[in-house]
C-alpha cells in the first residue's frame, strides 16, 4: 500500500485534533474528486513499518493530544490496501487505548466485502458512499456530497 499524504496533525478531518493518512489506490474515480492524485495506487510512497510505528508514535504523543486517527485517500478499503490498513488499525486499537477511527471510502456499507468488514470491526464511524458532484454541499459536516452516510459503527456494536 501506498500513501499520499500523512497530517500528524489535523482539525478537518474528523472531530477533535487527530493524525490523517490519505492512501492511494480508488476505484471510483469520482467526478469532482479533489484528491484526484490519489486514484493511482502505485502513486505516492510506500506504507512500510516504520511509517505505521510513526503513526502510533504520534497517537501516543502526551505533547499534542490526538482524539484519533482518520484515513481517507484514494480508498482505504480500496482491495490492494485492506491488508495493510486492517494491521494498522489493528494496532491503533491495541497499543492507543481511547483513540477512536474514522474511515472514508466510496464503498457503501451494505456493499462491503467480508474482507472489508473485517476492517470496521476496529472502526468507530465510517463515512460511505463516492462522492457525487451534484449533490456536493459544502454546509456538510465530515461529507462531501449528501448522498454520503455518517455511520457510527460503535453504537451498532
Amino acid at each position: 500500500m501506498n500513501y499520499h499524504q500523512y497530517y500528524p496533525v489535523d482539525v478537518i478531518n474528523g472531530p477533535g485534533t487527530r493524525a490523517t493518512l490519505f492512501v492511494t489506490g480508488c476505484e471510483h474515480q469520482c467526478r469532482g474528486c479533489y484528491n484526484q492524485s490519489t486514484w493511482n495506487p502505485d502513486h505516492g510512497h510506500r506504507f512500510d513499518l516504520q511509517m505505521q510505528q510513526r503513526v502510533i508514535n504520534d497517537l501516543k504523543d502526551s505533547r499534542i493530544k490526538r482524539r484519533g486517527l482518520s484515513l481517507s485517500g484514494g480508498d482505504p478499503l480500496y482491495p490492494e490496501n485492506i491488508s495493510e490498513i486492517l494491521a494498522l488499525v489493528k494496532r491503533v486499537k491495541s497499543e492507543c487505548p481511547g483513540k477512536d477511527i474514522w474511515l472514508w471510502t466510496g464503498y457503501k456499507l451494505a456493499e462491503l466485502s467480508a474482507e472489508q468488514k473485517r476492517v470496521l470491526d476496529y472502526v468507530d464511524v465510517l463515512v460511505d458512499g463516492k462522492f457525487e458532484q451534484e449533490n456536493a454541499d459544502v454546509s456538510l459536516v465530515f461529507r462531501g456530497s449528501s448522498n454520503q452516510v455518517i455511520h457510527n459503527l460503535v453504537e451498532k456494536r
